[in-house]
């Protein structure tokens, strides 16, 4: 019997093609929802390790998101709560394919993820590690051909990084030039928040600054990640952010869904 790690990444392609993936957010990273989201035909899903559940270093618990991910056929796209490499392995080890780092403000910051997710960067080599966890099929993917295992989790990693500091803005030109680096989320809450203007998605002064942020990203060809609410709204919005260069596209999350039906189906009863 031969041994395998998990199913390739639909996502691995995001840079080399104009598809769009569709997804939405887990907010409480329920396995069940995750599952569903995949089974009804969306393409990802959102997971949040830095404001809510559980700690990304339990790796038992990101194993079960991941298994669930896989049983829905959709992938995870997972916000890691920083850029620490210990974090970053811990989450690629448990299964995870797709993750976004962020608060960074330097290159520094970025290359450091980075360096975390590979086992060779460049012409270098990298900082992943070897480990018997999930994504190597608990260690019989490498115990047969490991020079194959390496280069297919190289090629499955999906490196994204979330650009909410006005520090990370100035330094954006450094920050893409960054190897290793797949796709951009411009984050215009916290982005605001940093430049004294929290909730302001709309204030010139937030807006020109994402701009300038999807202009550079599509200047370099790097795709970019969008949820819907701050980077876009409503199915003109889709169209807008396409053509913007969104390639993930987030269409919202379980709280939304379920306010939206409640809301619609209490109206029945008013009538």
């Amino acid at each position: 019997m031969s041994g395998a790690g998990p199913r390739e990444n639909r996502l691995s392609s995001l840079g080399d093609s104009e598809t769009v993936y569709v997804g939405a957010a887990v907010e409480t990273a329920a396995e069940s929802l995750i599952e569903l989201y995949g089974l009804v035909g969306l393409d990802w899903v959102w997971i949040d390790l830095e404001h809510k559940n559980a700690s990304p270093l339990d790796g038992t618990n990101l194993e079960r998101l991941s298994r669930a991910g896989e049983c829905g056929n959709v992938e995870l796209v997972v916000r890691l709560p920083d850029s620490n490499p210990a974090t970053v392995r811990k989450v690629l080890d448990a299964g995870v394919r797709n993750v976004v780092i962020p608060r960074i403000e330097t290159a520094t910051d970025l290359r450091r993820a980075a360096e975390a997710c590979y086992f060779e960067y460049g012409d270098e080599s990298g900082a992943r590690g070897l480990s018997q966890g999930r994504s190597s099929g608990y260690g019989t993917a490498f115990l047969e051909d490991s020079a194959s295992y390496y280069r297919t989790e190289d090629d499955a990693v999906q490196l994204g990084a979330l650009i909410e500091e006005e520090q990370a803005v100035e330094n954006l030109p450094a920050i893409l030039d960054v190897p290793g680096l797949d796709f951009v989320f411009p984050g215009p809450g916290d982005l605001g928040v940093s430049m004294g203007h929290p909730l302001e998605y709309d204030h010139p002064a937030v807006s020109d600054r994402i701009e300038y942020v999807e202009e550079t990203c599509r200047d370099r060809g790097i795709p970019m990640l969008g949820m819907y609410h701050s980077n876009f709204t409503g199915r003109g919005g889709i169209q807008q952010a396409i053509e913007r260069g969104y390639r993930l596209l987030s269409v919202g999350n379980e709280y939304d869904f379920a306010a939206e039906i409640l809301r619609e189906r209490l109206s029945w009863f008013a009538e």
